[in-house]
């Protein structure tokens, strides 16, 4: 059994996390000794292993939670775990192509940059000013 300090350690997470995961549904309701501390079997590690990974491959706290919810029933078709992943893939690329899109856009800010002096700035200037840009970034950050 395990602290809930030593399941902190063990998966790399923060002790308020896991306090906030068992608050949430995430993680179930732990153990407890009789002086009221909480105490956590391999079960509960690979569970919150498990949220972490998923946390660390950008899936929100509700994809996590319909994926805990097929794991927890191993008979199902993993067409829907497929789908939740396809899901999170599209977002992925997504965002990728947004960054893109910015990268492009610094790129050419501090290529059109002359190094003068700040009233020549190009950077400061298209900063100030959004009809300088290339691109509507709008919905960059979306």
């Amino acid at each position: 059994m395990l602290t809930i300090g030593a399941l902190a350690k063990r998966t790399g997470t923060k002790v308020q996390t896991i306090r906030y995961y068992e608050t949430i549904g995430l993680m179930p309701p732990p153990q407890r000794t009789a002086g009221g501390q909480r105490r956590y079997d391999e079960a509960e590690l690979d569970r919150l292993a498990f949220v972490r990974h998923g946390r660390q491959l950008g899936f929100s706290l509700e994809a996590i939670r319909e994926l805990l919810d097929l794991a927890d029933n191993p008979a199902q078709s993993c067409a829907e775990a497929d789908s939740i992943a396809q899901r999170q893939l599209k977002q992925v690329e997504d965002r990728i192509a947004r960054l893109q899109v910015l990268q492009v856009e610094l790129k050419r800010m501090i290529c059109d940059c002359s190094h003068h002096s700040v009233a020549q700035c190009r950077v400061l200037e298209v900063l100030r000013d959004h009809s300088e840009c290339l691109t509507d970034h709008d919905n960059i950050g979306a």
